[in-house]
């Protein structure tokens, strides 16, 4: 428990990820992620700066390597830009690579 708390609160744009409480805030306002929402996002934000493929994201995300269909990253990515839509944080889809986050 001590190495969760000490996870840095990140901070991009008006949106404020907190790990240890695993809760995501947006102009002071919580927003209601599903766990693979928080993990999808968490990766994203930790990754900032990097263009993720599917593959990475189901990796970094899912902790695992899938070789076949990756249209749950797809689905989680819609989700979450549609709960990011009132935040200046989007994520932007980099066509034939991936997905990064963009503040």
């Amino acid at each position: 428990m001590a190495a969760e708390s000490a996870e840095e609160v990140l901070r991009l744009g008006d949106l404020v990820i907190d790990p240890a409480r695993r809760e995501v805030t947006c102009k002071g306002n919580a927003l209601d992620l599903r766990t693979q929402e928080f993990e999808v996002l968490m990766v994203l934000a930790k990754h900032r700066s990097l263009v993720l493929s599917r593959e990475q994201l189901l990796n970094l995300a899912w902790g695992y390597d899938f070789y076949g269909q990756t249209r749950t990253v797809d689905v989680h990515i819609a989700q979450l830009r549609r709960k990011l839509t009132s935040s200046s944080v989007s994520i932007e889809t980099v066509t034939g690579v991936g997905y990064k986050l963009v503040a």
